[in-house]
């Protein structure tokens, strides 16, 4: 395997701590370098078992700087950019949407500007490049109750800032190999869960409430339908996508698990109460329903057959055992947990960059 250089954004976070593990350990060849801002979600606990390897580097930065980034890309001889980073929680999207845009549109076009400048710079300009971009299958917007699926022909149609600033990103990045031919891919994967989550999204935030007995609050009814994928599986898909998939092609990434959110509470529920020991039905009473969310899409669904057939990707978990490794995974590690949720990982590492 020839030596790569790659930069991973947001590899501090759920996803992108995964991916970077993954590179590292798996190319030991490569340079990796991890880039982060480290906002509230972004973590380097995630990746303790990976920090002291010599084809790992961690960055502190924004990407919104584009200036720095394109310093570090010269510096670091960047062929390839897997871009995680951005703002993900539909609810603080809602609260704040000029946030949301800086960092998911503009942070987006500050890394493609770079990229594109820097790579034009060289001899072999494009040859042998990647920027590959991560989405969300929420760009796509809401599916009827029935067996539809979004495919990669589907058209876009977000119905939140979030969604609607990742749908931003996309378009820029599929302009960006239209006009200036830049190598680019694209990926929309539904919601992911497994270890390292911050515990805002709901599989870590209801196997922490059920464990200090607070309520676990349901919007609507709960009968909004997610498709669920264990993030390694995401990670392997991210790796072969890089590797093998095709320039200018968008995937879909999936783990055709569908669940509505009222079922998939009842399995954390029960899979909760066992482990800890609690009597069968125990921690039902702290189910609380709560008035919906604005513009809550009804049912999302990825159709992963592209990727199948052109890849020969496919989910390695059922989510019953997904879901028994994770609750297993948060209740082992309730350090992590409790520093994430009340913010000491935040103070320890802003301590460590302001003693450099």
């Amino acid at each position: 395997m020839a030596k790569r250089s790659i930069v991973i954004t947001g590899g501090a976070g759920f996803i992108g701590s995964h991916v970077v593990r993954l590179f590292v350990n798996k190319y030991p060849e490569y340079n990796i370098v991890n880039l982060d801002k480290l906002t509230y979600a972004g973590n380097l606990a995630n990746l303790k078992d990976v920090e002291s390897k010599p084809n790992y580097k961690f960055v502190k930065m924004d990407i919104c700087d584009f200036e720095a980034f394109y310093d570090l890309m010269q510096r670091e001889k960047i062929d390839g950019i897997i871009h995680l980073a951005a703002e993900s929680h539909v609810d603080r999207s809602i609260k704040d949407p000029f946030t949301f845009a800086k960092t998911n549109v503009m942070g987006t076009l500050s890394l493609l500007q770079a990229a594109k400048l820097y790579w034009e710079s060289l001899p072999e300009k494009f040859e042998g490049k990647r920027f590959y971009h991560i989405s969300t299958d929420e760009v796509y917007g809401s599916l009827e109750f029935n067996d539809e699926l979004f495919t990669e022909q589907t058209p876009y149609n977000p119905h939140s800032p979030y969604s609607a600033a990742k749908a931003s990103s996309d378009h820029f990045v599929r302009a960006y190999h239209d006009t200036y031919g830049m190598p680019t891919i694209v990926t929309n994967c539904s919601n992911n869960y497994g270890p390292y989550q911050f515990p805002e999204k709901l599989i870590p935030l209801f196997i922490n409430n059920i464990r200090h007995r607070k309520p676990l609050p349901v919007y609507g009814k709960g009968e909004n339908v997610r498709d669920w994928l264990y993030v390694e599986d995401h990670a392997r898909a991210i790796d072969l996508i890089f590797h093998k998939g095709k320039v200018a092609e968008t995937y879909n990434i999936g783990g055709f698990n569908e669940w509505k959110n009222i079922d998939l509470i009842k399995v954390i529920i029960k899979t909760v109460d066992r482990i800890l020991g609690n009597p069968e039905g125990h921690s039902l009473e702290l189910i609380t329903f709560i008035s919906d969310r604005p513009g809550h899409d009804a049912r999302y669904a990825i159709d992963s057959t592209k990727l199948h057939k052109e890849l020969g990707w496919e989910p390695s978990l059922q989510f019953e055992e997904g879901i028994e490794k994770s609750v297993r995974w948060y209740l082992d590690n309730q350090e992590w947990l409790d520093n994430v949720t009340s913010g000491d990982y935040q103070r320890y590492y802003d301590d460590m960059y302001k003693a450099r």
